[in-house]
This record gives structure tokens, sequence and C-alpha cells, in this order.
């Protein structure tokens, strides 16, 4: 038997060399970012075997965990990106995506349930189709960092139900297209439209991740709001949500997209002449403004630098 010898990969593996052999094999990866990326990722995994000292049995969990979180993906069931999701990764990965200069809206996850090409709709529609719900104005304008407001921008909204479901979610129940809607602002930048108040929903708990929240003593719900995607030429595209501030789980959302500037007043108006003249049904309506600050394009960023790829978009 020949005996062995240390060569330049890194050397014998030991506990407290792990990190330094793994990587050093990496080095010829021919993706620079990638050998980067590895090299983080390789140290903070050892890093916490280190620290939390699993045994063999819970490591194997661990796996089998992994292992049924990638069998409940297909095409309309992501398990790894709810996983992300109530771990925070999700909402970090977006917040280093999106610094915006001091003024500018914040952003937040986009979500499972947008659909691509909903109707424009001139402004002030209602983009309930059923009539189920309490009836809901929402209202504000589109603006720059400056305050000055923004032609032409499209403004995409959708919402769940007053129950907590999406159009998606319930084929042959709720209209195609239900609580969804584009607009498209004129000189004032302004925004309105009809729609029926939010409610909190759970997100899908069926599965791994569902069983993880409930180990963890967390519930599975995500506060009432309502989305946003805002595009203007020579702006930054703006994904965001607004939020109920009364919502039992505002300060809980199990995804973590709540942010403090995001939280509209929903308020109850009692006035039956306004209620009809906006042909709502029960003489009040809840009614919400709200005002969006859109980027430029290659604007500074709250982290004092500038966005290269936006000057190239």
């Amino acid at each position: 038997m020949t005996s062995q010898t240390k060569d330049d990969d890194g050397g014998f593996f030991t506990e407290a060399d792990s990190v330094e052999v793994v990587t050093a094999r990496n080095a010829g990866a021919r993706d620079k970012r990638l050998r980067e990326v590895m090299e983080v990722v390789t140290r903070k995994l050892h890093e916490a075997v280190k620290e939390i000292e699993p045994t063999q049995d819970e490591w194997f969990a661990a796996i089998q965990f992994l292992t049924r979180t990638g069998h409940m993906c297909n095409d309309w069931r992501q398990e790894f990106i709810l996983l992300s999701d109530v771990l925070g990764v999700s909402m970090l990965v977006d917040a280093i995506n999106n610094r915006k200069p001091s003024g500018a809206s914040e952003s937040t996850v986009l979500g499972p349930f947008h659909v691509a090409d909903a109707p424009e709709m001139p402004m002030g529609a209602n983009i309930c189709l059923d009539g189920k719900g309490e009836d809901m104005l929402v209202h504000g304008r589109i603006l720059d960092t400056e305050g000055l407001p923004i032609a032409d921008a499209l403004i995409d909204v959708w919402q769940a139900n007053d129950e907590g479901f999406y159009d998606v979610q319930q084929k042959g129940i709720q209209p195609d297209f239900n609580l969804r809607g584009v607009f498209r602002t004129g000189p004032d930048g302004a925004y309105r439209f009809r729609a029926v108040k939010p409610k909190f929903y759970p997100i899908p708990d069926d599965g791994p991740v569902g069983k993880l929240l409930g180990a963890l003593g967390r519930h599975p719900f995500r506060p009432a709001h309502l989305h946003y995607i805002i595009k203007a030429p020579g702006f930054e595209a703006l994904t965001t949500h607004i939020f109920d501030p009364d919502d039992p789980y505002i300060g809980s959302d199990a995804v973590f997209g709540v942010k403090e500037s995001l939280l509209a007043e929903f308020r109850r108006i009692d006035d039956p002449a306004r209620a009809d003249a906006l042909a709502f049904r029960h003489g009040w309506f809840w009614e919400v403004e709200h005002d969006f600050v859109l980027a430029r394009n290659g604007a500074g960023r709250s982290d004092g630098t500038v966005d290269q790829k936006a000057s190239t978009r």
C-alpha cells in the first residue's frame, strides 16, 4: 500500500480545517461568482454545524425535511420558495435588490398569485366582478422623489377576496381576473379604483414548511393587503403591498412582508349619498388613500451607492 501525501487541494479533512479543505477543492471553478458564493455558503454552513453539533439522527432528520420539501414542489406549488419566505430570506433578498433613494416607496415580495395580462381598465373602474364583499375605494397619486406627478404610469393591482382567496385559487367559483386590474395615470399622476376590503389568509401549511411553523409555535397567516406593481418610463419598477394596520396579524406576517411605510389607513365612510354615487350597495364603504413614490433609473440608493444596473434598463 502506498502512503498518501498532502497535495495542493487543501490537504486532509479535519474538524478544525474543514472549511479550508472544502473551499480549496473549489478553487478551480470556472465561474468566479459561483466560487465566491460557495466559499461563503460553505463557511457559514460549517460554522453552524460546529456550533449546533447535531447528532447523526438530527442531521438525517434535516436531510429528510429537505427531501420532503422537494417532493412538495410542482408546477403550481414551490415549497422551497415557501421555506425561503418563512425564514425571512425572500424579504432580505428583496431588500438588498431594491434599495431606494430617500423618500421612495419601499418594495416587498411579489407573492405567488400575480397573473400576467390582467385587463387594463378605465380609471375608477371596479375590479370586483362578483359583487361580493365590503365595498372599498382606493386612490392616491404616483409621484417622483421631488413630489411631482408621474404621467403614464401603469398600476397593476390584485388582491384576495373577503374570504382570503385569489381568483386563481377558486377557478369556477370566482370569475377570471376577479379583483385584478391595470390602470394608467394621466398628467396629474392620480389613480383611483373600486374593490372590496381584503382579508387575512394562510400560506399553504399542509406541507413540511407548515409543519415546521407549527413546531416553532408560529401561525401561517398573512395580514390583509393589496398588491401593486407600478411601472413608468424612466423610473424603476416598484413591486409592493399596502396593508391594513388593524389586521390581527399585522405584527406577525408569516413571510415578514410588512414594512411600517406600507401601512395604509382603511377608513369606514358612512355616507349613503357618496356610496350611491360610487355605485356601492350598502350606504357605507371603506376608503384607502395611499401615494407611491418611484425612484428614477440610476438614482442613488439608500446605502449611498448608485444602482449601475438601473442605468442600462
